[in-house]
C-alpha cells in the first residue's frame, strides 16, 4: 500500500492493490461504478468476479481510500498474445466525484505505471467519446490517442437461457 498525504490540514488518500476479498470493498467498488457509466447500477461488484481479480496472477485491483471509504479504482490487467507480446490494459478507472480535484486519480495513476513498470509493459486503454474531462485528464498524463475500432460481440443465449 502506498500512501499519499495532500496536506497537513486534509486527509491522506491510501492507494493499494487489493489482497483478498471482503463484502465491504465489493459495495465501495460498485458503488462507483454508475460514475463511469450510466449502464451500471452501483450494485455490490459480484465476489466472484472480485475473487478472480484478486488471485489471478495477471489481473489487479487498484483502490483509493480516503478516510476507509473506497474514493477510486481501477482494474489493470496484463494481456499476453503473439502479437501484442505482454501489454498491460485498464479497464473501470473511476473516481467518487466528491474527490475530484483532490489529486486521487493522479495517485492512482501513479500507481498503474508502478504496476507497468513492474511488468515491463506499456498501458493501453480505451474511453467513451462522452467522458471529455477523462480525456483531458489522460492527455495531461501525456497519453496518445490511437486510431482505433472498438468491437463487442455479445453471446447469444443458449437453449437452456430461454
Amino acid at each position: 500500500m502506498v500512501a499519499y498525504g495532500e496536506s497537513m490540514n486534509e486527509p491522506e488518500v491510501q492507494i493499494e492493490r487489493l489482497a483478498d476479498y471482503s463484502a465491504a470493498d465489493a459495495a465501495g467498488l460498485g458503488r462507483l461504478m454508475p460514475f463511469l457509466s450510466e449502464r451500471l447500477s452501483g450494485d455490490p461488484v459480484d465476489e466472484q468476479l472480485l475473487q478472480d481479480i484478486i488471485n489471478s496472477p495477471y489481473h489487479d485491483q487498484l483502490i483509493a481510500r480516503l478516510e476507509g471509504r473506497i474514493v477510486g479504482a481501477a482494474t489493470l490487467n496484463l494481456l499476453l498474445g503473439p502479437a501484442v507480446g505482454r501489454a498491460g490494459y485498464l479497464e473501470d478507472f473511476v473516481t467518487d466525484p466528491e474527490v475530484r480535484g483532490r489529486g486521487v486519480a493522479d495517485k492512482i495513476w501513479q500507481e498503474m505505471l508502478g504496476w507497468c513498470r513492474e511488468r515491463g509493459v506499456s498501458l493501453e486503454f480505451t474511453s467513451h467519446p462522452k467522458r471529455v474531462a477523462a480525456h483531458r485528464f489522460y492527455a495531461r498524463q501525456g497519453a496518445e490517442i490511437r486510431e482505433t475500432t472498438v468491437f463487442h460481440v455479445p453471446l447469444p443465449a443458449t437453449e437452456a437461457e430461454h
